[in-house]
């Protein structure tokens, strides 16, 4: 019984963990005044989407872009660079809500230079652009662009695209993150066949980060927790031992090899990624698997249950234990913080983590109640009269 409830509870984390990736693609999304466009791009960083429509004809394009602030309040913005690729010559469309009636509304920039982004008429015509917040928190841009002749003659534009954290006095932008993924959201946008092309080295650096965030999150983040809960509670029912027992230990030894592959691909990031550290995500990480590593020769090292020796042996397990478990929970939110992935994702390992603590507060409960009856029917024994009383009696004195 408790095998199968702990392998039901196991599965359901694992739902809730990619359950935010059913409807990550731009071909699922929907618009509330049902405008259909030609093409559809999932863009490879920022969790962002371009829906577009181009008629060469009169070399207009018609534009969607999704995506979500990097914090509450922030800002989206989707550009055209006519003479580069970067954000610097930029002509951009920016969105966010508005503070005072919370409306969100879009903005033209020319951003001549990385010290000059003020709101200012593009070098093309933009004959209509309006915003919207979406159900699920992330903003859309609505616009229809003149494209100028000599990028309609190319048949390509460069875009740019970016997310930031706050808008200031008189809807002046706050800096945006200088992380890999905003650094490389940046592309050729193919408007004949509706294509885009991106830089190729940073689309696998973001590649390399999510498999890194993906393999510690399953690792440090859940399956350590629900070893050391298997290990904490499922004992305590005497029809499940030993098969809690042997769960632990899969459940412990799969989360050090999987945590093991996630921090080889940090340090392989580490050395690829010159001039860009995070140290308390990066010591944390290096605590854990010595801290791991330690405790997985627990196993070779464990003394019998009678031994003088165990329980120090307990005292070291345990205290190295609660250790990866508390380090690996705060090193997987220090991830989400620098990956900065959808928020969807962030929201389900937190739905995780409070299903797990409320579980365990539940079994905690059922746990002592189990332990105290044990130890209640061990030390009540039944009375016998005249034994007891024979046992008491002295033989008399001759």
């Amino acid at each position: 019984m408790a095998t199968s409830f702990l392998a039901s509870l196991f599965f359901t984390f694992w739902a809730l963990l990619i359950s935010p990736a059913i409807s990550l693609t731009c071909s699922s999304q929907k618009f509330t005044k049902n405008q259909v466009y030609s093409n559809c791009l999932d863009l490879p960083s920022l969790a962002s989407y371009l829906h577009f429509t181009y008629d060469p004809s009169n070399t207009t394009l018609s534009v969607a872009f999704i995506s979500t602030p990097s914090k509450p309040g922030g800002w989206i913005s989707w550009a055209i660079n006519p003479n580069a690729t970067g954000m610097a010559g930029s002509q951009a469309l920016v969105a966010y809500k508005n503070s005072t009636t919370g409306v969100a509304v879009v903005h033209t920039f020319d951003i001549s230079s990385y010290s000059s982004i003020v709101p200012k008429d593009l070098s093309f015509e933009v004959p209509d652009k309006t915003a919207e917040t979406r159900s699920d928190g992330s903003l859309a841009i609505f616009a229809t662009i003149k494209v100028p002749a000599n990028l309609a003659a190319k048949g390509t534009i460069n875009q740019v695209w970016q997310v930031g954290p706050r808008v200031g006095e008189g809807g002046m932008l706050e800096r945006h993150d200088f992380a890999a993924a905003n650094l490389h959201s940046k592309g050729t946008l193919d408007l004949k066949n509706g294509q885009s092309s991106t830089n190729s080295g940073g689309d696998t650096t973001v590649k390399k980060k999510n498999i890194h965030g993906i393999l510690n999150t399953v690792s440090w983040g859940i399956l350590f927790p629900l070893g050391a809960m298997i290990a904490r509670y499922i004992r305590s029912f005497e029809s499940a031992d030993p098969a809690w027992f042997y769960l632990h230990v899969f459940c412990q030894i799969s989360a050090y090899a999987i945590g093991v592959a996630g921090w080889g691909t940090g340090l392989k990031l580490g050395s690829e990624s010159s001039g860009i550290t995070y140290s308390g995500h990066r010591y944390i990480g290096i605590a854990l698997f010595v801290l791991a590593t330690v405790q997985i020769f627990a196993l070779f090292l464990r003394p019998k249950k009678d031994h003088k020796l165990r329980f120090y042996w307990n005292i070291y397990h345990h205290s190295f234990g609660y250790a990866i478990l508390v380090l690996g929970i705060i090193n997987v939110f220090k991830g989400f913080n620098i990956l900065k992935p959808e928020h969807k994702w962030k929201s389900a390992y937190m739905i995780v983590i409070i299903a797990m603590g409320g579980i365990s507060l539940l079994l905690e409960a059922i746990t002592w109640i189990v332990v105290l009856k044990r130890k209640s029917r061990k030390s009540t024994k039944p009375y016998d009269g005249y034994n007891n009383a024979q046992s008491n009696q002295q033989p008399l004195a001759m």
